[in-house]
């Protein structure tokens, strides 16, 4: 599943995991993440992987969506708002002030899906990143 999410996403050679990792981070002593599973039958049609993060203007938490996957050849049948309305569950149930998540710019089809949902796309926040040499350099020069 995760494999085929950075297909989709055109990220293949970003993609670094292994069931180890995958155990340790998420099943592990301390996980720092969860996920839902969607099956039809016996079959995993898809996959949800979130965290909690905090929003310190709202003191309250917010339930952040790292990655939602629903095979290809199965979207459109309810799996995706299955795994966002469980989300949402979760969510409410925790107290979150909301839920977020990023989505591709190119991604046309989520985002006509999120948008039905009710989500809007926040074009004032720009998502940053600091990765690799330049993360190592800033942990190091403090």
């Amino acid at each position: 599943m995760i494999r085929g999410l950075a297909e989709y996403e055109r990220l293949e050679s970003q993609v670094k995991v292994t069931p180890a990792r995958i155990l340790r981070d998420g099943f592990g002593r301390r996980p720092y993440f969860k996920t839902l599973i969607c099956r039809e039958g016996k079959n995993t049609v898809g996959f949800a992987l979130y965290f909690f993060t905090y929003s310190t203007f709202l003191a309250r938490p917010t339930l952040y969506v790292e990655d939602l996957f629903v095979l290809p050849q199965l979207r459109g049948k309810g799996a995706g708002k299955a795994l966002l309305g469980e989300l949402a569950r979760i969510a409410v149930r925790r107290e979150c002030g909301r839920m977020e998540w990023a989505v591709l710019n190119w991604n046309a089809r989520a985002i006509t899906f999120y948008r039905r949902l009710g989500a809007r796309p926040r074009k004032e926040w720009v998502l940053t990143r600091l990765t690799g040499t330049a993360l190592r350099r800033l942990a190091r020069s403090h």
